[in-house]
């Protein structure tokens, strides 16, 4: 077990941390991958939070069929 962690970490670092081109690149797509998944889980908790009160789920209450 120790030594297939041990070859995973190795196999990562000789991938994206050895090079210092490779290791920005890598810390980059990490904080827009970040931002990307952070963004989206909080609008879904602010959605559920607000379930009925946001304007896409009452607008068919307050639209006139002629429109």
């Amino acid at each position: 077990m120790a030594a297939a962690s041990i070859t995973s970490f190795k196999l990562v670092y000789n991938l994206l941390f050895r090079r210092t081109s490779t290791f920005a690149v890598t810390i980059m797509v990490g904080a827009v991958l970040f931002e990307r998944v952070f963004d989206q889980g909080g609008d879904t908790i602010f959605e559920q939070l607000n379930r009925g009160k946001l304007w896409k789920h009452i607008k068919h209450n307050h639209e006139s069929k002629d429109e």
